[in-house]
């Protein structure tokens, strides 16, 4: 019989503390695949596990600039190129008169563009993760924590990484099929 690959160990800890320590001695270890899992946001966690930069500001000011640009297209083309009118004698290409739209527009298309750019850079909808699986994962929403090392990092080997593990007073390693 064939064994199963492994996607990866998952430690089970009581207390924020607790994760946020084996976060920062694991990567202090020398691991770098590995992910957080917990019920509530913990200062400090995402950079003791080596996540420093995030897209979300940039796929935002994207998104703002398009609405910008195009709430100010959408109006300027018509009442200077396509169909210009002369009314009360005001230039046809009256920009103050264009700021509400081009406004609602930038705030419109910059909020789309972060709740969706979010969503897609945290990939977003996962309707199956092999994390899934852990035992006693279901606590992750609820009361517990876990800190999860990936097979596909380099310094992985299976014995070595559930003893370190388990140095860190993890309640409970477990091992996670792919």
């Amino acid at each position: 019989m064939k064994k199963q690959p492994i996607y990866g160990l998952i430690a089970e800890f009581d207390t924020a503390d607790g994760v946020l320590n084996a976060a920062q001695r694991t990567y202090a270890e020398g691991y770098r695949e590995m992910d957080a899992y917990t019920p509530f946001p913990v200062e400090g966690l995402a950079e003791a596990i080596g996540f420093h930069q995030t897209y979300v500001p940039l796929v935002c000011l994207i998104g703002g600039l398009i609405g910008c640009t195009g709430g100010f297209f959408l109006q300027w083309w018509p009442n200077v190129i396509g169909y210009p009118l002369n009314i009360g004698g005001r230039p046809y290409n009256s920009w103050p008169q264009f700021i509400p739209i081009t406004f609602e527009l930038t705030v419109l298309f910059a909020g789309l563009a972060t709740v969706f750019g979010m969503l897609a850079l945290n990939g977003f909808p996962t309707p199956y993760h092999p994390v899934f699986n852990a035992r006693n994962f279901e606590l992750a929403s609820r009361d517990k924590f876990f800190l999860c090392v990936e097979a596909r990092d380099e310094k992985f080997d299976a014995q070595k990484t559930r003893d370190f593990l388990l140095s860190l007073n993890a309640h409970e390693v477990s091992e996670i099929e792919a």
